[in-house]
């Protein structure tokens, strides 16, 4: 075939073989070979190729260095090669002189970078750039040209200290997506970037106040950090908002009520493994998108707010390890899409009689119950436990998958399994648990 030009083989089950073939295609201009399972190097042929403009090669296997006939494909605009499992170094002062490069991506593999901070890179005017788990130790001064970046990854890497002011300028009308989570990042006094939509910060060691996001967030995730300090009304602004996580922080004070006013648009609240006093105030009105709330883990009082009954697409409700004070929340029974139900460690009290809802199932796609350490009284309820309709399904060829969305998965804080405290970063969808121990049956 050479005079092909396209060749997209992306999400399929290729493997083992190198595809030494390709190098025969004169005319190739785009490839893609992304989502397969190839296990070979990367044959120095590919690379050689002068008509090249895009290439994916992400989500496979391969191994071994990026051949050096990368550095001279001069027409490259798109370089996509993460999540492999490449070696070697990378050249980035070879591929900041490809002047038609916007996208490079080495990501989540297991090479090191070459970068000498000296290079002028005016030459390059970057679109995308992708340097997660790159043994990165400091920003590469090659950013400080970025004026109209639009996407930044530089998690999972070794930067230490505060954010630099020079950051604030790169692509701050342009950028839309912000990644610097697991680095040892410890001080982030603003976001200025005007339209910022998503932003990762979440495993840094940020100290101080929570840094307050642009009115254009969807997605903000500043958890396992050191923040302190209320969470300011100026939240309540972000009406685009969609995931908000600012769990495992030292934050404190009361949960700001106007937080209910954005279930409109909010899918994910997540604030546990905080220090939040006071009860729980915020009203969610009715036709909300909330899915996952999490309160685990604060000094929250009085009673489960009535207002969940309007969060008919909760997923997910933990109210673990408070000091709420309250009866059996019976009528969540009627919230048909509610998988997990966590009151463990609180102030419940009374009997747990069966459902009064005739010929409908209560819970009926609970698949994790958990009221343990609570002073519920009365007898077991075991007919109670029979109605759980989810748990009795068992299908031989479920897929495993785990909880939540692509942008954002469910967790929940600790189970106790043989009298051992476990933490689920992910919960698969085939986990089943029942725990009413620890109570007064």
């Amino acid at each position: 075939m050479s005079q092909l030009t396209n060749l997209y083989l992306s999400g399929n089950n290729l493997n083992r073989q190198r595809p030494d073939s390709l190098g025969n295609m004169s005319q190739l201009t785009s490839l893609d070979l992304s989502g397969n399972q190839l296990t070979s190097t990367i044959p120095s042929s590919l690379f050689a190729l002068p008509s090249l403009i895009n290439i994916d090669l992400s989500d496979n296997k391969l191994q071994g260095p990026i051949p050096g006939s990368v550095y001279e494909l001069q027409n490259l605009t798109d370089l996509v090669l993460s999540s492999n499992n490449l070696s070697g170094v990378v050249d980035l002062d070879k591929l900041l002189k490809l002047k038609n490069l916007y996208h490079p991506d080495p990501s989540y593999n297991g090479l090191s970078l070459n970068i000498n901070n000296s290079v002028n890179s005016t030459l390059t005017n970057f679109h995308t750039i992708g340097l997660a788990s790159c043994n990165l130790s400091a920003f590469p001064n090659f950013l400080r040209e970025q004026a109209g970046l639009r996407s930044l990854d530089l998690s999972n890497n070794k930067i230490h200290g505060e954010v630099p002011k020079w950051l604030f300028h790169v692509g701050k009308d342009s950028l839309y997506d912000l990644n610097l989570s697991h680095n040892f990042l410890t001080n982030l006094k603003c976001l200025p970037w005007q339209n910022l939509a998503n932003i990762d910060l979440h495993s840094n060691l940020l100290r101080g106040p929570l840094p307050i996001s642009p009115n254009t967030t969807i997605v903000f995730s500043i958890s396992n950090n050191k923040l302190s300090g209320e969470i300011p009304p100026l939240i309540c602004g972000l009406i685009s908002l969609q995931v908000l996580d600012l769990s495992n922080n030292n934050l404190s004070g009361l949960i700001p009520q106007c937080l209910g006013n954005l279930s409109n648009s909010l899918s994910v609240l997540n604030l546990g493994i905080n220090s939040f006093s006071g009860t729980f105030t915020a009203t969610f009105t009715k036709g909300n998108i909330l899915r996952n709330l999490n309160l685990n883990g604060n000094q929250i009082e009085g009673q489960v707010p009535p207002s969940l009954l309007n969060c008919e697409c909760l997923e997910v409700l933990d109210l673990g390890k408070n000091k709420i004070n309250d009866t059996f929340p019976h009528w969540l029974e009627t919230l048909t899409e509610l998988q997990v139900l966590v009151l463990r460690i609180n102030r419940f009290h009374g009997h747990i009689g069966t459902s009064k809802t005739k010929g409908n199932y209560p819970f009926p796609k609970l698949r994790i119950i958990d009221i343990s350490c609570n002073e519920f009284t009365g007898l077991l309820p075991t007919n109670y436990i029979k109605q759980f309709g989810a748990m009795m399904n068992v299908d031989e060829h479920v897929k495993l998958t785990y909880m939540g969305q692509t942008y954002y998965q469910d967790s929940v804080v600790v189970v106790v399994i043989k009298g051992n405290e476990i933490k689920l970063s992910r919960i698969l969808t085939v986990f089943l648990i029942i725990d009413f121990s620890r109570n007064k049956f």
